[in-house]
């Protein structure tokens, strides 16, 4: 990608945002980290990419202490070492420490992981046997303390969010990130409404099926070959480009190489029209029903 690109990317990115609740604009695509880190092979490739995507305008990089028990963000350190200020830093918390000095504990731990002193958002990566309450709090504390900006939940459902929002302090919940993307549709039923209800955004992991067995189903299918083609990019960045098209939803596709960075940032400039939503809506229907929860 020359630099005239991608600066018209760049461009397009800064005009599609997604509003978290406390006003603040975060950009529709970004990047998630799942299994990097984890090969030392693959690491300068992988650290690049990263880079690359900053320079695209996918300032979201998401990771957890549960990726490589810690060598995803090791990994992000390098790339923070000189970028900090350039990006909007998400981790998550395993369940079983999301309470009391596990939680503090974690959080340290992964603030040490990244060379940073603050997180811009934290997020329980799904619902464990410690009550919500308490997570909340501690949550709350560590958010008082400059530790973290902001909070969320992964992973939750509509029960678990329902429960969520009834409990104090439970309305500060900033994002749910789930998995989503054109070939599980599942949440848009009765969670995504309930989201939007309270403002709360979707963060979309596996947006391309990375992690399903659907990948294959829906990047060589006709539909979505044939408007690749008409657009003129590739099969992925259509599955971004639906996946964004609300303004509610942010995207963090996992992409260990720069080139592949660079093919999802060409999704920002994918506009599908009214008439090629509803083709991938006959390709891949909407659900009519209440369905579980997808999980990767």
């Amino acid at each position: 990608m020359n630099e005239t690109e991608r600066t018209v990317i760049l461009a397009a990115l800064k005009q599609q945002t997604v509003t978290l609740p406390d006003q603040t604009h975060v950009r529709a695509l970004g990047q998630g980290t799942w299994r990097m880190g984890e090969d030392q092979t693959k690491r300068q490739a992988e650290i690049e990419a990263l880079h690359v995507g900053l320079d695209s305008g996918m300032e979201l990089i998401d990771t957890a202490e549960m990726y490589g028990e810690g060598a995803s963000e090791q990994l992000i350190r390098e790339v923070l070492k000189e970028r900090r200020d350039e990006v909007f830093l998400v981790s998550k918390v395993y369940p079983h420490n999301a309470g009391g000095e596990k939680l503090r504990t974690a959080c340290e731990r992964t603030l040490e992981n990244l060379g940073t002193d603050y997180l811009d958002l934290y997020l329980l990566h799904w619902r464990g046997s410690i009550p919500l309450q308490e997570t909340i709090d501690g949550l709350e504390q560590l958010k008082a303390e400059g530790k973290i900006r902001r909070w969320g939940v992964s992973n939750f459902d509509v029960k678990d969010m329902k429960e969520l929002l009834s409990l104090d302090q439970g309305d500060q919940c900033a994002v749910n990130q789930v998995l989503y993307h054109l070939g599980s549709r599942g949440i848009e039923y009765e969670l995504m409404p309930l989201l939007k209800q309270h403002g709360i955004p979707v963060m979309a992991y596996c947006p391309l099926a990375e992690g399903g067995s659907l990948r294959d189903q829906l990047l060589d299918h006709p539909t979505v070959e044939r408007l690749a083609e008409e657009h003129g990019v590739k099969p992925a960045q259509i599955l971004l480009a639906w996946a964004i098209r609300s303004g509610d939803v942010i995207a963090i596709p996992k992409a260990g190489q720069a080139q592949h960075v660079e093919e999802n940032g060409k999704a920002a400039l994918v506009d599908l029209s009214e008439e090629e939503l509803a083709a991938l809506d006959e390709a891949f229907p909407a659900p009519t029903k209440k369905e579980p929860l997808d999980i990767v």
